[in-house]
């Protein structure tokens, strides 16, 4: 068997979303009463490619570092903390709505999408003045008649206490960072940490989109990784491009290709007001360049408002000088769902090839770093024989305790071998009747399609050598 990788424009969003619910990485959620829109379910391999991505994370920006330390806050805050951090005064995003058939918009993604003009950084008003002197329709009835562009709030509202009138309001957390704040003098008091340190931590989100969409891109709830690194008030500098290098090389460590990222810089009208300065990684998806993840530089504007608002003393003693400061922040941020989808988009590919009876077909594969890739390894009996199977059921029992593996002994053994290719396995591990004999397995590669025999008293280590390659 061979296989010819041939040029081709980028992967369609459909064709993602199809694969993903086909092969088990993402489901609607609560399909089954018509769908709830913008919520998802991962099935079993979305759950391990997530899993994968928070290991990934973890393991280079906590396991590997000396001044990372890891927190897990709580979801729900005081409500005092949403009024310090500037929550409840700045987390908004300009709402328009057509008064003809109701539907809500996000004016500066509206203008974009329809007028191609980036309007960051413009006022409501002159938001409002755009969409009206552009006489713009309405995409869902074409109708031209617009409320004023407004502020809306992203936070989810709930209520402490048994009834919702007595009850006092709290927020579902926008973000993980303000839990990371809120327990910094905890983590000073009770570890050896010393400045610079990071805290780091992964965990739910919850933001009221007005536009949610583009599969899991923009969600209403979602995950976060994200580490808020405490820095003396000068020389914030060379430590943020330290952070851009890291980030940078977290992508080669999970074999996110270079092709589709660049970085953009915030302009002084797209800062948010705790920021002074903010840099994104966008990814090239195939709805557009758009935000993968980013690096801000928070100053003390969070424990300094922390501080005021709580009245506990947030400074840091430093033992070697006898100076007191509050820490700056630099804060590197990512997002689980949208790592999800780039790795998906980067890593798929369709190629010609030609099947073990000479067939050509149109191969699809999923091309994930095996660090990413759900299975590392399928266990496939050639043919549906009791003697194979039990065989394969051996190899199969050898080889779970080392890393997540399939089995699978349906069909025809080249449909199995695209199953796999499809999903991303790195390699297939085929028992035959030579098996039975030698027991010895053929290892298939994923990529090259190569085929190599391996005595199985060697395949755990073979496997392992050839996934740390």
């Amino acid at each position: 068997m061979h296989a010819e990788e041939t040029p081709s424009t980028p992967v369609a969003m459909d064709t993602i979303v199809a694969l993903a619910k086909r092969r088990g990485f993402v489901f609607q959620g609560s399909e089954i009463y018509g769908g709830l829109a913008n919520t998802w379910d991962y099935g079993p391999l979305g759950v391990e490619l997530r899993r994968n991505i928070k290991n990934a994370w973890w393991h280079f920006f906590v396991q590997l570092r000396r001044d990372i330390v890891g927190l897990d806050g709580s979801i729900l805050l005081h409500p005092r903390a949403w009024e310090a951090s500037g929550h409840v005064d700045e987390f908004n995003d300009p709402l328009v709505d057509c008064r003809n058939c109701q539907t809500r918009y996000r004016a500066d993604n509206l203008i974009e999408e329809r007028l191609g003009r980036n309007v960051d950084g413009a006022t409501i008003e002159e938001m409002t003045r755009v969409i009206k002197e552009s006489n713009l329709a309405c995409p869902v009835c074409g109708q031209r008649d617009w409320t004023e562009v407004r502020q809306f709030n992203l936070m989810f509202r709930t209520f402490l206490g048994p009834v919702e009138a007595s009850g006092t309001q709290a927020f579902l957390r926008p973000e993980t960072a303000q839990a990371i704040f809120l327990d910094y003098r905890n983590v000073l008091q009770s570890s050896r940490v010393k400045i610079p340190f990071g805290i780091a931590q992964i965990g739910k989100a919850f933001r009221n989109e007005i536009t949610p969409g583009n599969f899991i891109f923009r969600l209403l709830e979602f995950e976060q990784m994200e580490i808020e690194y405490f820095i003396r008030p000068e020389g914030w500098e060379p430590v943020f491009e330290e952070w851009l290098d890291a980030m940078q090389a977290f992508f080669r460590f999970i074999g996110l290709g270079e092709a589709r990222l660049r970085q953009r810089e915030h302009g002084p009208d797209e800062l948010s007001h705790y920021s002074k300065r903010t840099v994104d990684f966008e990814y090239e998806f195939p709805f557009g360049w758009k935000e993968l993840c980013g690096l801000a530089y928070r100053t003390d504007f969070d424990l300094r408002r922390h501080q005021e608002y709580s009245g506990v003393d947030l400074t840091y003693f430093d033992q070697a000088t006898g100076e007191r400061f509050l820490p700056h922040v630099v804060e590197p941020t990512m997002g689980v769902e949208r790592l999800m989808l780039a790795l998906m988009v980067d890593a798929y590919h369709e190629e010609d090839a030609v099947d073990v009876a000479g067939k050509p077909y149109r191969r699809v594969v999923l091309r994930f770093h095996p660090r990413m890739a759900p299975y590392k390894a399928a266990v496939l009996p050639l043919m549906k024989k009791p003697e194979l199977v039990a065989k394969a059921n051996e190899v199969w029992d050898l080889l779970r305790p080392e890393f997540p593996t399939d089995y699978d002994e349906t069909q025809s053994i080249g449909r199995r071998y695209r199953r796999q290719d499809e999903i991303g396995t790195p390699f297939c591990v085929t028992i035959d009747y030579d098996t039975l004999e030698d027991d010895s397995v053929t290892i298939r590669d994923r990529d090259s399609m190569e085929q190599v025999r391996v005595p199985i008293a060697e395949l755990v280590p073979t496997l392992r050598e050839r996934l740390e390659r």
